[in-house]
């Protein structure tokens, strides 16, 4: 099925300096179909992505001596919408002009992932909507989901602190948060239904609830079979990956078996 490899979701990334935003970013990486033109821009290369990705990686030019030659990050924004990307990532949002292109870009149909300093889903929005940034609420409905990282310095440990979408109408926006960790005990909880997001998923994708929690069943089912069988590189985990995409069937019978060699000679 091939719909259920396109969400084409848009992705905000939010928390503090050194909370692990660019880490989880990355992490995201290796599940995005073989076949899409991804576009990274950012100030300093930290992105890195399975080489068999179709990836063009775009940095920021400082002026020379003489105040010429500068290449900022919202020229590489405005170009990268002339090369027909299926996903643009964004290092961070720093500016009004970047944010109004950035939003641009989602309701044109682009998949979008960015990242802001802000230490809560309600201080993203809060962020967003203000000064220097300052996007106009109503637009950040475009905005499938919101992860919020946390770095526990205490105990040297960095972890997704809450997951929440956003609910924009008129002049306002709230967040829904619908995970959250908890310290205590280490782990993620439900904190609240969705309220879109898989609404979302539904109209742009013709999947039904049924077709969408198969796919993720199946989908856990292949990240449980990575972890128990230690396939942690960026390019082992990216090539099985690229395999299911490819031939879903194989992937999914071989899991069942346990066939490790059979996943990872197909996937080379």
């Amino acid at each position: 099925m091939k719909k259920s490899t396109l969400y084409k979701s848009s992705i905000l990334i939010s928390g503090g300096t050194a909370s692990g935003k660019t880490v989880f970013l990355n992490a995201c990486m290796p599940f995005i179909p073989p076949n899409h033109r991804i576009i990274s821009i950012e100030d300093t290369r930290e992105l890195m992505l399975p080489d068999f990705l179709y990836w063009t990686p775009l940095v920021t030019r400082t002026p020379n001596p003489e105040g010429k030659g500068e290449v900022s990050m919202l020229d590489l924004l405005v170009n990268s919408l002339r090369m027909r990307p299926d996903r643009i990532i964004l290092g961070e949002i720093r500016r009004h002009e970047e944010a109004m292109v950035l939003f641009e870009a989602m309701h044109t149909g682009h998949s979008v992932y960015a990242t802001v300093h802000a230490d809560s889903a309600a201080e993203t929005i809060s962020r967003l909507v203000n000064p220097p940034i300052n996007v106009p609420p109503n637009l950040l409905k475009s905005v499938n989901v919101n992860v919020v990282m946390h770095r526990d310095r205490k105990r040297g440990i960095r972890r997704i602190s809450q997951l929440a979408e956003f609910e924009a109408g008129g002049d306002t926006a709230k967040a829904n948060i619908l995970y959250r960790w908890v310290p205590e005990e280490d782990k993620i909880v439900q904190h609240s239904e969705s309220s879109r997001f898989f609404e979302d998923i539904s109209r742009h994708t013709g999947m039904s609830p049924t077709d969408i929690n198969q796919d993720l069943e199946e989908k856990k089912k292949i990240l449980s079979w990575l972890l128990k069988n230690k396939i942690r590189s960026l390019e082992d985990f990216g090539k099985v990956i690229n395999l299911y995409y490819k031939n879903k069937d194989l992937v999914l019978k071989a899991v069942a078996k346990n066939e490790r060699e059979l996943i990872l000679g197909h996937a080379k």
